[in-house]
């Protein structure tokens, strides 16, 4: 057997390899910044304190994370009316209720909730722009007021190109703001209750955007504003999730979410089950319309759903929500299209 030849370093290899070799901690220490800055902008748990820039930090209070489930809710919305079609002015009617419900109104809700919420930030978050002093309290003040009197308007300019006789979606609008000041603010503060806040926060992320959405398009009725109520009973699972994270801080002040009411491990089968249970009690429902393939479809939704429940979030809810949230809500949010699809073939 011969002699294995001695591998020997090339001389000539660039300086930016060689400084990876010789300091591989650098590189995941910028990473790990880089992370942690995303996390931040976004609104994310894990984020880092430090930013500068008054409109990062501005972008950052609106947590554009939270946006994206009633952006979504609109699309669902427009899908239930059976009205939509692919024409230059529906395609700008929806952009502009995308705007409205994400970055206007969730924008308005999230910075409200922080401005109250500050002393708990404090000791759960303390990297939030408002606990770390990154930006001053009159500040954000005027932040929450432009973004709701910009959203009351824009629903108001909806309502006006859609025809209404009755300025639907400007009511949804003003409801809205009105379940988020009393989720937030005192004396009714609904998140002090686990069930009321969670309820709310559901119903807020289901219910108003997507009948907002089927406004747009059609006639809201009391049978789309009740099936997406009780749509919202799954979404109540889904805000139990974001309990979790705060639990510390929730049990020092006195706030009774669900973890701190029942504990970690029965809150977590709380969320679970109402997740799961009222996901599959609509499809229940589709068969009942004889949508038969839209609710097949949406049971095939469920069960990744359960699966990914078991694998991390049911094992331990502190560590794994986001990772939870992010490898399941995809199929939840699916499961809301095929139903407003569903809902939209049937005429409801």
């Amino acid at each position: 057997m011969s002699e294995s030849t001695p591998i020997t370093p090339d001389p000539n290899q660039p300086e930016a390899i060689d400084l990876v070799a010789n300091n591989p901690s650098e590189q995941v220490i910028a990473t790990s910044d880089r992370s942690a800055k995303t996390r931040q902008l976004l609104g994310m748990k894990g984020a880092s304190a430090g930013e500068t820039s008054i409109w990062k930090i501005r972008l950052q209070l609106m947590k554009p994370i939270t946006w994206i489930p009633l952006i979504w809710g609109v699309v669902c919305g427009a899908a239930s009316s059976g009205n939509y079609t692919w024409t230059l002015e529906n395609v700008l009617k929806v952009a502009a209720c995308m705007l409205l419900a994400g970055p206007l109104m969730t924008g308005y809700t999230q910075i409200l909730n922080d401005y109250y919420d500050r002393e708990i930030d404090a000791i759960n978050e303390p990297y939030r722009p408002i606990p770390s002093g990154a930006i001053p309290l009159p500040q954000v003040i005027i932040q929450i007021w432009v973004l709701l009197i910009a959203g009351i308007g824009l629903a108001f300019v909806l309502d006006v190109w859609s025809g209404h006789e009755f300025p639907t979606i400007t009511a949804i609008a003003i409801i809205g703001s009105f379940i988020a000041y009393i989720y937030s603010a005192p004396p009714l503060k609904l998140k002090q209750n686990g069930w009321l806040g969670s309820y709310a926060l559901g119903a807020s992320y289901i219910t108003l955007p997507w009948s907002t959405g089927h406004a747009l398009f059609g006639e809201l009725n009391s049978t789309i504003v009740i099936l997406t109520m009780f749509y919202s009973l799954a979404g109540l699972g889904i805000a139990i999730v974001n309990d979790f994270k705060s639990v510390e801080g929730d049990r020092q002040l006195g706030l009774n979410s669900l973890p701190v009411m029942f504990g970690i491990t029965t809150a977590s089968w709380i969320c679970v089950v109402t997740i799961d249970v009222f996901q599959g009690l609509i499809a229940a429902y589709l068969v009942s319309i004889h949508e038969n393939l839209y609710a097949a479809i949406l049971v095939l939704l469920i069960i990744p759903q359960i699966t990914l429940q078991d694998m991390y979030f049911l094992r331990d809810p502190v560590k794994n929500d986001v990772k939870y949230q992010a490898s399941a809500q995809p199929f939840l949010v699916l499961g809301m299209l095929v139903t407003g699809l569903a809902l939209g073939h049937a005429g409801v």
